[in-house]
């Protein structure tokens, strides 16, 4: 493939990333055999040659981060989306489908043909790039079909994305929070327990669930968080706090192995300015024992020896590489959990509230950076346009984090 058509194929990542179709990505193995089953999402199968061709496909475009283990997710995510997709009644005409092709096609300057022959000298076939434009449009169109009237933009919101009153205003919200740990065989039964959570609109209530049910830190607290910039917290829930009254919780929402639910308690302007974030950077540490004496302890250990998140590399040092995960993300790709906590930090600051493999790893997250977006010149239009897109996102995020949490996913490697 020449590099004029690498250079164009480039130019398409901000297209998908308009509709948050790259996927965060990791780490995996090779299978050997092609229609070997690599995952099983209810009563479908992901394959190897699905996964290998969905991957060479997004190295092409040049997306950041495409390696194995995350392409499973996404195509993982993509069976989700078209079953439901399925129950909802949603198909494309083929010439609805061509149609997707060619305006995917076009934002690199190619008609939908010259992209194909591109993608076929590269080794990936047209079904992969069919099948990849037909979700992503009919997950585009369901969910603005879904939400679309349920989004309102008033006129303080502008004028805070713009500026408008000179000062640079930014918001905080003070919160209180709950997450509840939800291992598969307590599913249902943490489920039915934070259903019924959701409807207190009682702060002293809400307080009294948080110290016997959260497993965060401020449970002692009754759950109560302190006074947090909306930039620092995921931008999924931006959209989900912003529609909230003072008392009122948000609807459970599913995390990995957990479920939060957050009450809010005050909403206000600030006059220091609103600042968006390219990159987090932050580190794992993970601790085997989870929250025993033992993990605390070493955890308490760890904490004393690191001042900045590179010191964590002397601390792992001599151990398995998978012990300490460190790496610089956007905000959106961000596990939901991890972005929670890395909100209450500081740069150099640490927390403990998080574990892995059912509780059985103990996570140390440490903040090491925040990467501060340069602002842009924008119109009001512009700035209409990406709220709307920016709660539709969020609509869309908890969505799928819903599908997944009720779903039945078994992962073969």
């Amino acid at each position: 493939m020449s590099e004029l058509i690498k250079m164009k194929f480039s130019k398409l990542i901000r297209c998908i990333a308009a509709f948050g179709l790259i996927a965060v990505m990791g780490q995996g193995a090779a299978a050997q055999n092609l229609f070997a089953p690599v995952a099983q999402v209810n009563d479908s199968v992901v394959t190897e040659f699905e996964v290998q061709q969905r991957q060479r496909f997004l190295q092409l475009l040049n997306a950041p981060g495409s390696d194995r283990k995350s392409v499973v997710d996404g195509l993982i995510d993509d069976r989700l989306r078209s079953a439901l997709m399925r129950q909802a009644g949603g198909e494309l005409s083929p010439e609805e489908v061509r149609q997707g092709q060619t305006d995917f096609a076009a934002r690199a300057n190619l008609t939908a043909e010259e992209f194909i022959t591109a993608l076929g000298q590269s080794g990936v076939d047209e079904e992969t790039f069919r099948d990849f434009v037909t979700i992503s449009v009919l997950w585009r169109d369901y969910i603005r079909a879904r939400y679309g009237n349920t989004v309102t933009i008033s006129d303080a919101e502008i004028d805070r994305a713009l500026g408008a009153d000179g000062s640079g205003s930014g918001i905080r919200v003070l919160l209180s929070e709950i997450i509840i740990p939800a291992p598969p065989q307590n599913a249902a039964r943490v489920a039915a327990l934070a259903d019924q959570i959701s409807q207190t609109q009682s702060e002293a209530e809400f307080s009294s669930y948080a110290r016997r049910y959260s497993a965060t830190a401020s449970r002692g607290n009754g759950g109560r968080m302190p006074w947090t910039p909306l930039e620092k917290l995921p931008p999924s829930l931006h959209p989900i706090i912003l529609a909230l009254a003072p008392g009122e919780v948000t609807a459970p929402l599913p995390i990995p192995n957990a479920i939060a639910l957050f009450q809010l308690r005050g909403i206000e302007e600030t006059r220091t300015p609103s600042r968006a974030y390219s990159e987090i950077d932050y580190a794992a540490y993970y601790i085997p024992g989870g929250r025993s004496e033992a993990g605390l302890a070493q955890a308490a250990k760890v904490r004393a020896k690191v001042d900045v998140c590179d010191d964590l590399y002397g601390i792992a040092k001599g151990q398995p590489a998978e012990v300490l995960d460190r790496g610089a993300k956007k905000p959106g790709e961000i596990p939901q959990d991890v972005a929670i906590e890395l909100a209450k930090l500081d740069p150099g600051e640490s927390s403990i509230a998080l574990t892995r493999a059912d509780g059985q790893t103990l996570v140390f997250l440490m903040l090491c950076n925040r990467t501060a977006e340069a602002n842009a010149e924008v119109d009001r239009d512009s700035v209409i346009a990406s709220i709307r897109q920016r709660k539709l996102q969020g609509y869309a995020d908890q969505l799928l984090e819903q599908l997944r949490a009720d779903a039945q996913i078994s992962i073969n490697e």
